[in-house]
């Protein structure tokens, strides 16, 4: 499972973050702590929105999720900030044991959870088979975020980054973002700063 094997593989990066490093610069406001926090929230969804089915399905798939979630995102008012740092101090003074456990709760949630379970997250309802891979894309994404405020180097699942990579190109497609994608991916022109298919 995809989602497992990029959870196993950040929480090595973060096992090896110096003590001296949680404190310092992670993601735009967030520190290492902050960011680790964040993604945390991959494993902590999955914990408790898989304890939680909803009668409706409103989210056909992960590109759905984050079409959605672009559209919330898009009226946030830095609560996702928040919510980051909130999960880095919920972290506690051993954070990477913590995050370690926390994979270890999610495999095993994720294990027993029948596929086609519709269940609630933050975008609407939604087979826990279609929301993995929204939490894999985190893992990925922000694995790598860590692995550059960090310098730490981070052993990604190649089938992992694939999954990442052609959900990032379904949701582009979705929003009207693929042919600036295309371009640039095709070497024929670069993106615009601040580029981003959420």
């Amino acid at each position: 499972m995809t989602y497992v094997a990029s959870a196993r593989a950040v929480s090595d990066l973060v096992r090896r973050i110096a003590p001296d490093a949680w404190d310092g610069p992670g993601l735009g406001a967030w520190s290492v702590r902050d960011l680790v926090g964040h993604t945390s929230r991959s494993l902590v969804t999955v914990i408790e929105y898989f304890e939680r089915p909803v009668e409706h399905e409103e989210l056909a798939d992960a590109a759905d999720y984050y079409v959605a979630a672009a559209a919330m995102l898009a009226v946030a008012d830095g609560s996702v900030d928040e919510r980051g740092r909130e999960a880095g101090r919920a972290l506690g003074e051993d954070p990477a044991a913590r995050f370690a456990e926390l994979v270890d709760q999610a495999e095993a949630v994720a294990a027993r959870t029948d596929p086609d379970l519709v269940v609630h997250t933050i975008c609407g309802g939604m087979r826990a088979a279609a929301y993995l891979p929204t939490r894999t894309f985190e893992l990925v994404v922000h694995g790598l975020d860590l692995s550059r405020a960090t310098g730490l180097p981070l052993d990604l699942p190649p089938g992992a980054v694939e999954e990442a990579v052609t959900l990032a190109a379904r949701v582009a497609a979705r929003t009207g973002k693929a042919p600036d994608l295309l371009m640039a991916l095709t070497g024929r022109e670069s993106l615009a700063a601040g580029f981003s298919i959420l």
